[in-house]
């Protein structure tokens, strides 16, 4: 499995690449489509992409843990989470690229 990471200039040189934008203007389009999801989810609105998936915010109470090493139970204060739940597209395509590159996957679809 890859280790690479998608990067904003990869982001914007694809754009660049695809639509034909100048560089600069590419940059600015990802970057202005970022910082409005970035505070669509600031604002606790769900951010849903099509053929992608959707992006919430969850609140989280107040509840006691315990360090594991220790046993001492510790007070976790409430605080709000990012939550990603993938489409059902976008989960058809990532299993689709595992079972092509799996040999043992295609002698059990045979």
């Amino acid at each position: 499995m890859s280790q690479d990471t998608v990067t904003r200039a990869q982001l914007s040189e694809a754009v660049y690449q695809e639509v034909g934008l100048s560089r600069n203007e590419s940059a600015d389009l990802v970057e202005t489509v970022l910082e409005e999801i970035s505070e669509a989810l600031a604002r606790g609105e769900m951010v849903k992409i099509s053929s992608f998936g959707s992006f919430a915010v969850r609140q989280k109470g107040k509840r006691v843990g315990r360090n594991p090493k220790t046993g001492e139970e510790v007070p976790i204060l409430p605080r709000r989470v990012l939550v990603f739940r993938a489409s059902h597209v976008l989960k058809d395509r990532i299993n689709e690229t595992l079972a092509g590159s799996d040999p043992s996957a295609s002698e059990v679809a045979s």
